[in-house]
């Protein structure tokens, strides 16, 4: 332990891509010791709570998704009617966003409130909701998070969820892989050795934790900064590499069904929204998210049009036209799964009410390019209550959209009060 800190560098590769030590001004070469506890699973069951969040890239349109009156007589708009069996379990809210300009660029914020490139001073950089939350509770469940959506389309694929280093979380792209992650085991010889990986990265991470540990008392403030930020990075690797522990010999859920075959965005969400229905309901994972992305194509329904020059309508009414149908059509989509939930058991209530579930875009007005005025509907988990929510879209009064993350989280049972730029919780 006496080699210089300059020359000895550990890394843990893997659970989240690397952890090195970092350089540390104030010092040149010390010895270590200590340790950092690794948090224990709770596990948990029937009742807990649970978090979906579906987002598209191309927004809706705005005079067709919105109601007139607030409350609960509000109107059942062209696209909102296929909510209609659900209505006393969803809230819309229109005057919601980030307060963001940015375009397409901006839609990647829809769970964050923060652009990518101006995340790099803040202490949870661009993380976004579902990762936030799963932070907290991921280690109850085999699977801290499931990100669903596709590589293909704007800016290169999936960009919905983002974790607190900035790193974009790749998504599970079709209903054939998602159902391999929830089912299928792995082989014997492939768990023996991720046994034999977790107890090499679990040593490695003792060594880590050991170097870095005795640096703690003997730095400067600026260091004693960079030291904390670490050993929050340490900790959120013991985390993962517990919960990896603990499930590498647990079987998973038989599967209900064999396996599908992906085909394509349009025709396999039924099967995706089924499937994360399903990890939900075997306790597979408590957050989820679904982007409908770039490969969502309207040739698929039958529109020979790109989707995206569609949304830049210029008040075509064909063009609008088109629109509603793509629109219609992934409404309808979460309307069923809303349903499925509903109809699945989980205790005395059903899987709705214990599951939050946050539909809309990150693209308010798709043909002028805005990120304002945001389409949200909420439903199940307690903010089911059959209204249409109109709030401050600016000046003093205005709501940011983050002040409704924080109360999810916090209904989530994570202990914050405050979440990317909110102001405060949402009333």
């Amino acid at each position: 332990m006496s080699q210089s800190i300059h020359h000895r560098r550990f890394v843990l590769q893997s659970l989240a891509g690397s952890l090195a030590l970092p350089g540390l001004s104030s010092l040149r070469a010390e010895s270590v010791g200590g340790h950092s506890p690794v948090q224990d699973s709770r596990g948990a069951g029937v009742g807990a709570r649970r978090f979906v969040a579906v987002g598209n890239l191309l927004g809706f349109q705005q005079k067709q998704f919105f109601p007139e009156t607030p409350g609960q007589a509000f109107e059942e708009t062209t696209l909102l009617k296929p909510l209609a069996d659900n209505r006393d379990q969803i809230t819309v809210y229109r005057g919601l966003d980030h307060g963001l300009r940015g375009g397409h660029f901006a839609v990647h914020t829809f769970l964050s409130g923060v652009l990518h490139h101006e995340s790099k001073q803040r202490p949870d950089g661009n993380v976004t909701i579902d990762q936030f939350i799963a932070d907290e509770i991921g280690t109850q469940t085999r699977f801290p998070s499931l990100t669903v959506g596709s590589e293909g389309g704007i800016h290169g694929g999936c960009q919905l969820s983002w974790t607190k280093s900035g790193v974009r979380v790749p998504p599970i792209t079709g209903p054939a892989e998602l159902f391999e992650k929830l089912f299928v085991s792995e082989s014997k010889a492939r768990r023996a050795q991720q046994v034999r990986e977790n107890s090499l990265q679990a040593s490695i991470l003792d060594s880590i934790v050991e170097e870095a540990g005795s640096l703690s008392g003997r730095v400067n403030r600026e260091d004693k900064a960079k030291l904390d930020e670490y050993f929050s990075s340490i900790r959120d690797v013991e985390k993962r590499l517990q919960s990896r522990r603990q499930w590498a010999d647990q079987p998973k859920p038989e599967p209900p069904f064999e396996k599908p075959a992906d085909k394509n965005t349009v025709e396999d969400l039924p099967l995706l929204y089924e499937l994360i229905a399903l990890a939900l309901q075997t306790d597979s994972t408590r957050v989820a998210t679904l982007e409908i992305g770039g490969s969502f194509l309207p040739q698929n329904l039958g529109i020979d049009k790109s989707y995206h020059s569609l949304s830049h309508h210029g008040n075509d009414d064909e063009a609008i036209a088109n629109l509603i149908t793509l629109e219609t059509y992934q409404l309808e989509q979460f309307g069923k799964f809303l349903s499925r939930l509903a109809a699945i058991e989980d205790g005395e209530q059903t899987l709705l009410d214990s599951t939050a579930v946050l539909f809309g875009s990150g693209m308010g007005n798709g043909n002028s390019h805005t990120n304002t005025d945001l389409p949200i509907v909420l439903a199940g988990g307690g903010y089911g209550r059959g209204e249409f929510k109109k709030v401050a879209s600016d000046g003093p009064a205005k709501v940011p959209l983050c002040n409704l993350f924080v109360d999810i989280a916090q209904r989530m049972g994570v202990q914050t009060e405050s979440f990317g730029t909110s102001t405060g919780t949402f009333c």
